[in-house]
């Protein structure tokens, strides 16, 4: 029992963890692109035609991007056992952050967001993303959002209020206090997230190894 509980929130916050750091690694590193908060593109799209700034294709493609690989894999998995689709799209999902994580390594860093190579490596993190809702969407029943936490904030707030206010009513305290429970070990993850990628970001990328000759020459493309 303890360890059904234990798994209960621990791959959820993993999921959030890696949502917070492949979140602030895009938006830092490919001109204000979100990988995980999809909709919160469109913000950057209107912010870049107002000042000029940050992306503009990456946020133009995010959307469709995630809903089409969202739906590929939904149509791919929905029919199968959800332990044997739950390894099978971690499996996915962890390929799809290595090449992204690799190509931003290998080409980057980006001066233009809008080069061809920094919107792929964009697409391949919201890949990875869309990857990773459908893992809770088909296999992580009744857990919260990995990726987008104002739903998560709300929720956590409502929860909270209503142990504070539904002592004496059992069913829906403990209902109520095991979402909760959930709910905040994956906002905390993402917090936990978000620091990780901003270090790896700003303090360790100028201490990546020059990648190698073919590598630096395919940037003269960019």
């Amino acid at each position: 029992m303890i360890q059904k509980e234990k798994s209960d929130w621990l791959l959820p916050a993993l999921l959030s963890t890696t949502a917070g750091a492949v979140d602030v690694i895009g938006f830092l590193a490919l001109g204000g692109l979100l990988t995980a908060h999809i909709t919160g593109n469109l913000v950057i799209l209107a912010a870049h035609y107002v000042t000029g700034r940050f992306g503009e294709i990456g946020p133009i493609l995010s959307v469709p991007i995630f809903m089409l690989v969202l739906s590929v894999v939904t149509l791919a998995f929905v029919a199968v056992p959800s332990r044997i689709a739950r390894r099978a799209l971690l499996v996915l999902q962890a390929i799809l952050l290595a090449v992204f994580l690799s190509f931003g390594v290998g080409f980057g860093p980006f001066s233009n967001p809008d080069s061809g190579m920094a919107v792929l490596v964009g697409m391949l993190g919201v890949a990875a993303m869309a990857t990773q809702n459908a893992v809770v969407r088909l296999t992580l029943h009744g857990s919260p959002s990995t990726a987008v936490m104002t739903t998560n904030t709300a929720q956590l707030a409502v929860d909270v209020a209503t142990l504070i206010r539904n002592r004496d009513h059992h069913a829906d305290f403990s209902q109520a206090r095991r979402r909760a429970y959930l709910t905040l070990a994956s906002v905390l993850g993402f917090v936990l997230g978000l620091i990780i990628g901003a270090i790896l970001e700003t303090k360790l990328k100028y201490r990546i190894p020059r990648p190698p000759r073919v590598l630096r020459n395919h940037r003269s493309f960019r």
